[in-house]
């Protein structure tokens, strides 16, 4: 038998257990039309803390993390995964007990309800459905298929590859809701995970363990101005990015939003972070670090290169299935919450207040698809794959951070100031942080984004206070009247 022959067979054999654990775990659980919102999107309030932290940590922990963050091939981009502790611990203290006590089932619905109006949640929803469509899906998509490539060494063109991903990602997520997504995730990353170390191991043999003659710019923690993470971000935008990723980003409070209580919410949330802190710097860094000593410079073609180098034949087969559960698992998770915002946010707010969430979800996810597949080729040059996308994401993040910063501190604040706060802090960053910008600044981004964030919230209050002639009042954790609502 020939060796692609061996890796396909235990591809096939890994990625079928896979999806029979995860029909035998779901069945049962079908969608109906009297809760077709809570069981399609939040798995019917049923997930428990396992799969909670599970589905958190694979909806994260993809190839744009393993090829894009390896493929900076320096120890540096650690700090990432370091300061996510702290999002997850904001996001299981701070959020979570938010969500809940308003029985929300989108992030902006809570933006609804703290400013008494559905366009400021239909506003934030888009931009939200908009980054995933324009930013996550295709860069998911195309780090998928370039790892697989890589690892093979295969002819295929990378499209090819891609539209494979894409289609099969298309079909279980219509099928699946986000209990299957979760329940996969789960199954998944447990394989995904102990491959990886895995991986740091065997790497680290590869070169005995002697990481002498690697630059020290590549090993160092404390990043110089012209790095890509430079030290003093670290003090400046990094903890806001984290506050926005993990506590208003519905990709990934969706399923923190599934438990069926705070209690076991917090519990999958910490779960997660512990993962976060103790496994992942590891795996998103060492393999990187050696495939520069055994390389060179090769980019984002590293972490492919090394695994296929190091594993055993038949193991690449095993990990190439958990990659591509992990790829599946993150862009499944990206359709669902596009999905889950367009329907609840826009469709049945505007169109038809009571339409067939199966069929539209199918239409809109066939939708996205198409359009991930059209932007791959804008990714495939990209020098860097994880720092443009962490460039791209500041257009979102902080205007958007601010609007809820504004909706919990503050009441008597109109929807439309707050709006207007988006927009300008969209221009705003976009405008300083684009080199073709005539206001371009050389500032690192993320010391772009808490400006961006100061200046959004004062825009709002000032626009609430001299243009709309409102006067807004703290108040931090007030219901301010508004009437919690259940979810659909």
């Amino acid at each position: 038998m020939s060796e692609n022959m061996v890796q396909a067979a235990v591809f096939a054999i890994v990625t079928g257990v896979i999806g029979l654990l995860t029909y035998l775990k779901c069945r049962g659980h079908g969608h109906n039309q009297q809760s077709q919102n809570k069981e399609y999107f939040l798995a019917g309030g049923g997930l428990t803390w396992m799969f909670v932290a599970g589905s958190i940590t694979l909806t994260n922990l993809s190839t744009d993390q393993l090829v894009g963050m390896n493929g900076n091939q320096m120890a540096l981009l650690a700090w990432w995964e370091f300061a996510a502790v702290i999002g997850l611990i904001i996001l299981a203290k701070v959020f979570i007990p938010i969500y809940y006590k308003y029985n929300c089932t989108t992030t902006t619905e809570l933006l609804e309800k703290r400013y008494k109006n559905k366009h400021i949640r239909a506003v934030i929803g888009m931009l939200f459905f908009l980054g995933n469509a324009l930013i996550y899906m295709p860069a998911v998509i195309y780090s998928g298929s370039l790892f697989m490539q890589t690892m093979f060494n295969v002819d295929i063109p990378l499209m090819y590859i891609a539209i494979a991903f894409a289609a099969l990602g298309a079909v279980y997520a219509i099928f699946g809701g986000l209990r299957a997504v979760a329940v996969s995730d789960t199954y998944s990353g447990v394989l995904l995970l102990t491959m990886a170390v895995f991986v740091v191991f065997l790497s680290l043999a590869a070169i005995d363990f002697d990481f002498s003659g690697i630059p020290a710019e590549r090993l160092t923690l404390i990043g110089a101005p012209d790095s890509p993470l430079p030290w003093q971000t670290l003090l400046t935008g990094m903890i806001f990015i984290q506050i926005y990723y993990w506590g208003t980003n519905q990709t990934i409070t969706q399923r923190a939003m599934a438990a069926p209580n705070v209690k076991e919410a917090q519990k999958g949330v910490f779960a997660a972070a512990g993962i976060r802190i103790l496994i992942v710097p590891a795996i998103i860094v060492l393999p990187g670090i050696v495939s520069f000593k055994l390389y060179g410079d090769i980019g984002d073609a590293a972490y492919g290169r090394i695994v296929g180098d190091v594993l055993p034949l038949w193991l690449t087969g095993v990990f190439a299935a958990a990659m591509a559960a992990a790829v599946l698992s993150t862009y499944n998770s990206l359709l669902n919450s596009a999905t889950a915002l367009y329907v609840c946010d826009i469709h049945e707010a505007y169109i038809n207040d009571n339409p067939n969430v199966v069929r539209l979800s199918t239409w809109v996810t066939a939708l996205l698809t198409v359009l991930s597949l059209v932007l791959v080729p804008i990714y495939q040059q990209a020098d860097s794959i994880i720092n443009l996308l962490q460039q791209l994401n500041g257009l979102l993040s902080m205007p958007i951070l601010s609007i809820f910063v504004v909706g919990l501190v503050f009441k008597d604040v109109d929807a439309r100031a707050g709006i207007a706060a988006v927009i300008f802090g969209v221009l705003m960053y976009g405008s300083l942080t684009f080199d073709f910008s005539p206001i371009y600044s050389s500032w690192h981004y993320i010391h772009l984004m808490p400006i961006t964030l100061a200046a959004c919230i004062s825009f709002a209050l000032f626009v609430n206070r001299f243009v709309l002639g409102q006067r807004a009042k703290f108040a931090w954790g007030s219901d301010d009247g508004v009437e919690l609502e259940s979810k659909v």
